[in-house]
């Protein structure tokens, strides 16, 4: 039988999840866990290259897991665990940055967006590429999931493992980035020209996948729609009420024009009513599951094997690294 490729993914304890994560992303991820043996860690160490409250990232680790969990992300299937449980990454990561040229660092596209935000960024913010390739490379990762933002960063991760082979001997694997094909792009509802994102100016246009029932019912009956009533999918001349169908059709698995026709005789109040309905029952399902993981032991039980599991494995790795550097007795 032929040994399954591997697949990480590191998740930012930031911010909040939103149905439009969820449905563009996360059931993305609930696939590849059955393609691939999958790695998923909470990428706490890379999350501090920006001010950060303390409190609020501390919460925000179990509770991110506990949400992808309740998700559908299962256990069975997935190493998950925190990045700052393995000390090998940070001893990795040093390692490679003494085989990471200043020049390749500073041309990063990430960098020199967020370092623009601020004069006084960290020396974390420019060095952090060289923690995401060890995140990477302690695992004989294959395949790194990644939007074409992040690509630039796991080229340099495949630049430095084969640096290191090249000098050293066979030590990597160099992975390949796997971008993702994003599921259904989830719009803004009160401005349905811009992706649903955590960060709007508008909170009534984003819903959360911890939002009450009752809040999430107002946001969609008042979301942006046009002047007509036909509920029929066309994202350039009718973008909001396309967007309601495109969340309708992504969690109840019908198709467009099977939904256009169901609803060729309704308004859009009864349409907005249904969809609401929709969300409401499978925001109200994850949030149940999100309860029980949170509020039980189970999400430490969890955690703690994979901390185990994957402080054996990058153990053994930076061992091997460090022995063919020449350091250590």
């Amino acid at each position: 039988m032929e040994k399954r490729k591997k697949v990480l993914t590191g998740l930012q304890p930031t911010g909040v999840i939103t149905l439009g994560n969820y449905i563009g992303a996360i059931k993305q991820m609930v696939q590849y866990q059955d393609e691939y043996e999958s790695y998923i860690f909470v990428a706490d160490m890379h999350a501090i290259t920006v001010p950060q409250d303390n409190k609020a990232l501390h919460e925000n680790i179990k509770s991110l897991i506990a949400l992808y969990l309740a998700c559908g992300i299962k256990p069975e299937k997935n190493t998950i665990f925190i990045q700052s449980e393995n000390e090998y990454h940070a001893n990795l990561s040093w390692l490679l940055e003494c085989n990471t040229y200043f020049g390749e660092l500073s041309r990063m596209h990430q960098f020199k967006e967020k370092s623009k935000k601020s004069e006084n960024f960290t020396a974390g913010l420019f060095t952090y590429p060289a923690l995401m390739a060890a995140d990477i490379l302690l695992y004989d990762i294959d395949y790194v999931p990644v939007g074409i933002d992040q690509k630039q960063h796991v080229e340099l991760t495949r630049d430095l493992a084969q640096r290191f082979n090249n000098k050293y001997g066979e030590t990597f694997v160099v992975p390949e980035p796997l971008i993702t094909v994003t599921g259904t792009k989830i719009m803004d509802l009160v401005n349905p020209d811009k992706k649903m994102s955590k960060s709007a100016e508008n909170p009534k246009g984003v819903i959360k996948l911890l939002e009450d029932s009752e809040s999430i019912r107002k946001k969609i009956m008042s979301a942006t729609t046009d002047s007509e009533t036909l509920v029929k999918y066309n994202p350039e001349t009718k973008p909001g009420i396309s967007n309601l169908i495109n969340i309708y059709s992504a969690l109840t698995d019908k198709k467009i024009p099977e939904i256009e026709e169901k609803f060729a005789s309704s308004n859009y109040g009864t349409f907005k009513r249904e969809v609401a309905d929709v969300v409401i029952e499978e925001i109200e399902k994850i949030q149940e599951k999100y309860r029980e993981y949170i509020e039980s032991s189970k999400l430490d039980d969890i955690l703690d094997e994979g901390r185990e599991k994957t402080r054996k494995i990058a153990k053994a790795k930076w061992e091997e690294v460090r022995s063919k550097m020449g350091i250590g007795r």
